[in-house]
């Protein structure tokens, strides 16, 4: 369970604070920390407690300050709470003025629907958006972790297994070979033929897929010349073309394809 809502009420009508305290005692999402009718208080209180939520009358003829100078002063702040603006006065340029980042909602009292309970519901439907907001915004933020390195571990994977048998990063090719590979495992794009694959990689290069080809096929040769034996072995197990000798791009890329994913599940 969620802790309550902790609420600062600076007015100076004591009937107004009562009706407050005696709808907030019927929900626990509110926890009143201080009432009081002195602008100094109120600003120290701010200074000196976590608050989640002010509701400030904006005359505070029986007190001590004015709303309006309590509000100048809280945006200093920099955890502003929730600020809601209750008011007898009517005026549109005041509360143009209050809307201009000082407050969050402004009730006027001699409205017909007027209530210290319109005013709290009105602030828990506000503390719910804002708390939802920011779990949305935590949760993008992990899964835009989560994604980062998966991503991450998917490149290191894919480098290693290249470097294990030798693919040269010399060679234009492995850079194909490796964007050819990351293409299919991230779209999932696992039944794709070598048209589609190629296509991919021509546009993103702006060669032609013949190009392409050749150039994977120049890495892959340069590795099974080069590269020992055992390596090749024990790290490519795919069956090889005989009339060839070495791997044809397609064979190449989705043989490394169906390895990667069976070793990220790992």
């Amino acid at each position: 369970m969620k802790d309550p809502t902790s609420l600062l009420i600076l007015e100076d009508d004591p009937i107004e604070i009562f009706k407050f305290e005696e709808y907030i005692k019927q929900t626990k999402e509110i926890q009143i920390i201080k009432t009081t009718n002195s602008t100094v208080d109120a600003i120290e209180c701010i200074e000196n407690s976590n608050i989640g939520a002010a509701i400030i009358d904006l005359e505070l003829h029986q007190g001590i300050g004015s709303g309006i100078e309590f509000l100048k002063k809280i945006n200093e702040f920099q955890n502003r709470p929730i600020v809601i603006v209750t008011t007898n006065v009517y005026s549109n340029i005041i509360y143009s003025k209050i809307h201009e980042g000082l407050a969050d909602i402004i009730f006027y009292k001699k409205q017909k629907d007027y209530s210290p309970k319109l005013v709290i519901d009105s602030l828990l439907m506000l503390a719910q958006g804002l708390e939802s907001a920011a779990n949305n915004e935590i949760k993008v933020q992990e899964s835009n972790k989560i994604e980062i390195d998966t991503n991450q571990k998917l490149v290191n994977t894919i480098n290693k297994e290249l470097d294990l048998i030798g693919i040269s990063y010399k060679l234009k090719g492995r850079d194909y070979i490796f964007d050819g590979i990351y293409y299919l495992i991230v779209e999932g794009n696992k039944k794709a033929d070598e048209q589609t694959v190629f296509q991919y990689l021509s546009k993103k290069n702006k060669l032609l897929i013949s190009s392409i080809g050749r150039a994977i096929q120049t890495a892959i040769t340069h590795a099974w010349r080069t590269s020992p034996t055992e390596d090749l072995k024990e790290n490519y197990t795919a069956k090889i073309n005989y009339h060839t000798g070495v791997p044809t791009p397609t064979e190449f890329i989705y043989y490394y394809v169906s390895k990667i994913e069976t070793l990220l599940k790992k």
